[in-house]
């Protein structure tokens, strides 16, 4: 079992599942729930797989474990391997995947081969993202996931899905090549792409570090995404299909939170330090405008979508306080959010598949024709305000108290968010579930059935356990944050002490 290459086997097995669905032949019914089938075991078996590196894991250990490495070309290499930080976000995404192929068993019915197979390539560029340990097959993995991204909104999304694709995929490239032009600069400087070789060596100079740290900012930004270049955001997700929204929310928005931590923090510490006042101003305007702009959308996927961008506004804020609290609180406020934000992605799908539309004005009532439904919805909903009891408090909590510490102001107007979130969801929530049902189109609505039932009850119970017991995450993360954090002080008192002796 030591010598398995589980990270290449997580990472490239559904590809495998990708080339059965490929030699399946036909577009029958048959044929069809063949695909389906193909692709939800391929996911469930990757999941299961995942969980061995849960498993084997040493939270200890502050390093890189489960390491491969092979010659690739040159001076690259096929290095992979995870740490506390990247680890569960491997098991997110994994973990994500057979829900999403479950909510398009019935919605999809148009080219279900290509649907299949670019959710089934999709997982692999994702997984690749948080297990590569080199620039290079980091860099292929993070922009080769936009492919079959702007496949997924382009081809099976509404009725402006190409205009939301090619926006989806003009905003995250142009901000992917600056990060290129950087990884170009770091091979040139130190002679090597490995990332652990990297880190250990954080050898650029202060100005080095502003322009190398404003190159990989551009991406993570637009990725996050951050205020102002978040626009993307909500006509990609209006557009794309449910499961599509779902790993928009759950995984792709996550990737830019991770490259802050793996890239700027430790890569770039005096920059990252000088240039925290920007970040945290930025933060508290996306907290706070988001949420001001989500209380007046009327369409239900919209106003979620802004959502998504004012809690990842709190992931933003707790990372560069740079502190242990904040980073854990960051990390745990991004794998919350996948799973509460995917969930109510899933919940809009649910009603959309029987209404055929997103208008809240449209619903009222439902808790009427669908008790499951709105006892599910509303457990999501209270944890996305951070209730406490949800996980959705824990990591706002923790990044709110570690900003505190930081800057008072900061902290402050953060909050506000958080009753801002409250006005908002629980708006929202009364207007689709509580009251008489009004509307004709309304009263023969079933609720939830079976299959809807199993893709929303593990998504229900990780919801309430993680906000009652969250050690699990913040055990497995304290080793890898508390050394990031370590490295990332000395790095600051070298460069004042370099500054003194320099005087």
């Amino acid at each position: 079992m030591t010598d398995w290459p589980i990270l290449s086997t997580v990472t490239f097995l559904p590809l495998v599942g990708a080339i059965l669905i490929l030699l399946i032949r036909g577009d029958d019914a048959i044929a069809k729930r063949n695909i389906r089938n193909v692709a939800l075991w391929t996911t469930t078996v990757t999941f299961i797989v995942s969980l061995f590196i849960w498993a084997r894991f040493d939270p200890s250990d502050p390093g890189f474990q489960m390491v491969e490495k092979a010659a690739w070309f040159g001076p690259f290499t096929y290095h992979m391997g995870v740490d506390g930080i990247s680890m569960l976000f491997v098991i997110l995404t994994t973990f994500l995947m057979p829900p999403c192929i479950l909510a398009s068993w019935e919605s999809i019915d148009s080219r279900v081969k290509e649907y299949m197979i670019a959710f089934l390539v999709l997982e692999t560029l994702m997984i690749g993202v948080f297990t590569a340990l080199d620039l290079v097959l980091f860099y292929v993995f993070f922009e080769g996931g936009l492919i079959p991204m702007f496949l997924i909104i382009g081809v099976w999304g509404g009725k402006r899905r190409v205009y939301a694709s090619y926006k989806f995929f003009l905003y995250t490239l142009l901000g992917s090549v600056l990060m290129l032009i950087a990884m170009m600069a770091m091979y040139w400087h130190a002679g090597t792409t490995d990332i652990p070789t990297l880190l250990a060596r954080s050898d650029f100079s202060a100005d080095m570090q502003f322009w190398l740290w404003l190159a990989f900012f551009a991406s993570f930004a637009v990725k996050l995404p951050m205020w102002p270049v978040h626009t993307w955001l909500p006509d990609a997700h209006v557009e794309a299909p449910t499961a599509g929204s779902v790993i928009l929310a759950g995984i792709l928005l996550k990737m830019g939170g991770y490259g802050f931590l793996r890239f700027s923090l430790p890569m770039f510490p005096l920059a990252s330090h000088d240039l925290a006042p920007f970040v945290f101003a930025l933060s508290v305007i996306a907290i706070i405008y988001t949420s001001l702009v989500a209380l007046m959308q009327e369409d239900v996927k919209k106003l979620i979508a802004y959502s998504s961008v004012a809690h990842m506004g709190f992931v933003t804020m707790g990372i560069f306080t740079m502190t242990a609290q904040g980073v854990q609180g960051g990390i745990f406020q991004m794998l919350s959010h996948g799973i509460v934000s995917g969930a109510l992605f899933l919940c809009v799908g649910i009603i959309y598949d029987r209404m055929r539309t997103r208008e809240i004005a449209a619903y009222g009532g439902l808790v009427n024709r669908m008790p499951i439904y709105a006892f599910t919805f509303m457990i999501f909903t209270l944890a996305n305000v951070g209730l406490p009891g949800t996980s959705g408090f824990v990591g706002e909590f923790l990044t709110l108290v570690a900003a505190f510490k930081v800057n008072t102001w900061v902290a402050f107007l953060a909050t506000t968010g958080v009753v801002l979130s409250a006005g908002y969801a629980l708006w929202l929530y009364r207007r689709v579930v509580f009251g008489a049902i009004t509307k004709e189109s309304l009263k023969p609505i079933l609720d939830m059935n079976r299959r809807e039932i199993a893709i929303m009850m593990p998504l229900v119970a990780l919801t309430i356990l993680f906000g009652i017991y969250p050690a699990p995450i913040l055990d497995a993360t304290a080793t890898s944050v508390d050394h990031l954090i370590t490295r990332y002080n000395a790095a600051l008192e070298a460069a004042g002490a370099v500054k003194l002796a320099g005087f």
